[in-house]
């Protein structure tokens, strides 16, 4: 089953899944800012070298275990407990949580730099955020990685429902 929606935001194209969590918000906050949590299930190695937590205008460095180096991007906005939001390879990833009666809600949204990757980074993200459920529940996930018969039954799935494809394909 896919989660995200994809949808066009300032006339670029974009994904964005919501997921509702009993956690209090800095609960979920931790899970998205803390780069020892993100290990649980961000698909890379997330450091903030300029502070060690992420700061509006700070760098943010992705490594992946086996390939190294994954880039680097800008925090553009941290606003804690609510709203983190950096780039990463020309995306835009927006992570805002927020209260609810009880728990809390993540919005995450990626602003995609080409439209025809957008299939194939839905299923990604489908499966880093079902991994954050694992995570969140106070389980071990799988860490992401690769094209898992998971991630292939939702890129499966975004790609019958009509979301932009035609990007290469890992294998």
């Amino acid at each position: 089953m896919t989660t995200g929606t994809y949808l066009e935001i300032d006339a670029r194209p974009a994904l964005r899944f919501v997921r509702e969590y009993p956690d209090p918000v800095e609960r979920v906050w931790a899970a998205v800012s803390d780069p020892t949590e993100l290990t649980a299930w961000f698909p890379a190695r997330v450091s903030f070298p300029d502070a060690g937590t992420p700061t509006s205008g700070g760098t943010v460095a992705f490594t992946f275990a086996e390939e190294g180096d994954g880039g680097s991007g800008t925090v553009l906005v941290c606003d804690p407990p609510s709203s983190l939001v950096f780039t990463w390879e020309g995306d835009e990833l927006r992570f805002e949580v927020s209260p609810l009666r009880t728990g809390s809600r993540l919005t995450f949204t990626t602003i995609l730099a080409d439209r025809d990757t957008a299939a194939r980074s839905a299923a990604g993200w489908e499966v880093c955020l079902e991994a954050l459920d694992v995570a969140l529940a106070g389980r071990t996930p799988e860490a992401p990685g690769g094209p898992t018969p998971a991630w292939r039954r939702h890129f499966d799935d975004y790609v019958a429902a009509g979301v932009p494809a035609g990007a290469p394909v890992p294998e």
